[in-house]
């Protein structure tokens, strides 16, 4: 909302985006928000009274829900239960998804999310006061690209994540939006700069392949290593990988023993250098940025000490 716009729509709070990221018989709903406590609000009942809610998690200032496709009947109750999400349909294109909402959670059920970025039409009920308000919006369906990044500094200078933070934000846009990023712990090895962290950040993708394009080039241009590694993964999940990188945050792994792990699951790799490893330990760690820098062996042993 701009602000010559307030005086007419003092209420609305837009949100800033709501992507769709499509799977099987499923969607991950990703919404950005502008008010964290708006959102919170949300978060809570939307998931107390949505049957179709298989998960929600805040990360950020973005609000993530996995949602089965269907419809269900929504036994909203002031207080308690006063929002959620009634429906959602799947096509091969666009997915379609039905809030509702009482009182003021009617107001974000309807005008402040058809504001939102991603939006390519709505269709709204009256909202506001004591009413009982749907809004329909309808998304374009995206596909989950995951990049996994390891090596790319030296001893004397350099830092991945930021590199590949910058990098992420250099190719975002309309085709393929940067939705997180992690920081993925991994067990010391010798041949470690420092802290031995890989980096993953995760697009939400119209299917345009040229980003990824871009993203090697940059990488392979502004990385100081010649060991840097760099793998993709174009998938709703990385659940294939999960044994692999457990064992590359547990211990030390192999490069032969990480290529037949990308292999498995559909894993291309994008730049060959030693950083492969952990570059393809970090993508099932994707979004789960407050998870994926503990490393819990380490942690718990005082008798641990650096190679």
């Amino acid at each position: 909302m701009r602000s010559g716009d307030f005086s007419k729509l003092p209420w609305i709070v837009p949100y800033k985006d709501i992507l769709a990221v499509g799977g099987t018989g499923c969607i991950e709903l990703i919404e950005i928000t502008n008010c964290y406590g708006g959102a919170a609000w949300a978060r809570y009942h939307y998931t107390q009274t949505s049957p179709l809610i298989v998960e929600s998690r805040a990360l950020g200032s973005t609000t993530r829900y996995i949602i089965k496709e269907g419809t269900s009947d929504l036994k909203l109750r002031a207080s308690v239960s006063a929002g959620g999400i009634e429906t959602v349909e799947l096509s091969d294109n666009v997915v379609k998804v039905t809030y509702a909402g009482l009182g003021g959670g009617g107001v974000g059920a309807t005008m402040c999310r058809a504001l939102a970025r991603d939006v390519l039409e709505y269709n709204l009920t009256p909202a506001g006061g004591s009413k009982m308000s749907r809004g329909t919006i309808t998304l374009p369906r995206r596909s989950r690209v995951i990049v996994g990044v390891d090596d790319t500094d030296t001893k004397d200078e350099g830092a991945t994540w930021s590199l590949v933070n910058n990098i992420a934000s250099i190719v975002d846009g309309q085709p393929f939006r940067y939705v997180s990023h992690a920081i993925v712990q991994l067990y010391p090895v010798k041949a470690k700069t420092k802290n031995c962290v890989a980096t993953v950040v995760e697009f939400a993708s119209l299917g345009d392949k040229k980003p990824i394009s871009r993203f090697v080039e940059l990488l392979e241009e502004y990385s100081l290593s010649e060991n840097t590694g760099m793998a993709v993964l174009q998938s709703f999940n990385a659940d294939d990988l999960v044994h692999y990188g457990d064992a590359a945050r547990s211990g030390e792994v192999t490069r032969s023993e990480a290529l037949e792990a990308a292999e498995a699951a559909g894993v291309s790799i994008c730049i060959d250098g030693r950083g492969i490893i952990g570059a393809i330990a970090s993508l099932p760690f994707f979004s789960k940025s407050d998870q994926s820098v503990v490393l819990d062996r380490i942690v718990k042993d005082p008798s641990y000490r650096e190679p």
